[in-house]
């Protein structure tokens, strides 16, 4: 199972929320990019990074996203990727795919994914209180299973399923959630992302058959190191 490091970014520094509340943060580094090589360094083979602002105000940053581009690991971006212009401008940056949210829940998601390579397109599915959220998590949403119907309908085949409540919380991840997700598309390619806070979480998502693991307070409160992670994700593919 691949492990995948986080950084939030929030006002220029790599933080973390809680239960994605922008009330709710912690900011671990001055500078996100060097948290990004940070990971790198360490043996990460692709980092998650989401711009928070972009993701509640829709307008990509495009100067992060250049810096990003200049950093040697492939980064899977979000926050701001609202229109096929935004999302070429990241994935020219030489960023490796973008998680996309709100646009694929719109009247205008055909032609969005008609306009890129599907397989640089992840389908993120916030889910809180059972409704999967957009606009940073900030609408309303619509059912979750209604949300990941339309993503496989639109023929994506990456998701990155994030269970609110639990996000920057590391009590373990929304498992009924990703179970509920797992059966409905068995043959996606599901990202598990929110919760996690001992390796043992990792043995449960390698139970209910998720591919991938986005990790971030954990890491940076020190629940385990990512050289930790790793071992225990590859003793159990």
């Amino acid at each position: 199972m691949q492990v995948i490091p986080a950084v939030d970014v929030l006002g220029g520094n790599a933080v973390r929320l809680a239960q994605g509340d922008y009330d709710q943060v912690t900011r671990y580094a001055d500078d996100p990019i060097e948290m990004v090589q940070q990971w790198a360094d360490a043996g990460a083979d692709l980092v998650h990074v989401v711009d928070l602002e972009g993701a509640r105000s829709g307008v990509l940053n495009r100067g992060l996203v250049e810096r990003l581009g200049a950093v040697d690991v492939p980064i899977q971006f979000g926050g701001g990727i609202r229109t096929v212009a935004s999302a070429e401008a990241a994935l020219g940056a030489g960023l490796t795919r973008v998680v996309v949210g709100s646009v694929l829940l719109g009247d205008d998601a055909g032609d969005f994914v008609a306009a890129l390579d599907s397989e640089t397109i992840v389908a993120g599915i916030d889910v809180r209180s059972g409704r999967a959220r957009g606009s940073g998590w900030e609408d309303d949403g619509i059912e979750a299973d209604e949300a990941l119907q339309r993503v496989l309908d639109l023929g994506l085949t990456t998701i990155l399923a994030t269970g609110i409540e639990t996000d920057g919380m590391m009590v373990g991840p929304d498992l009924e959630l990703l179970a509920r997700l797992r059966a409905q598309a068995p043959n996606a390619r599901l990202i598990a992302s929110g919760g996690i806070g001992s390796l043992a979480d990792f043995d449960a998502l390698v139970a209910l058959g998720a591919d991938a693991v986005v990790v971030g307070r954990a890491l940076y409160e020190e629940r385990f190191a990512f050289a930790e992670a790793l071992i225990r994700a590859a003793d159990r593919r």
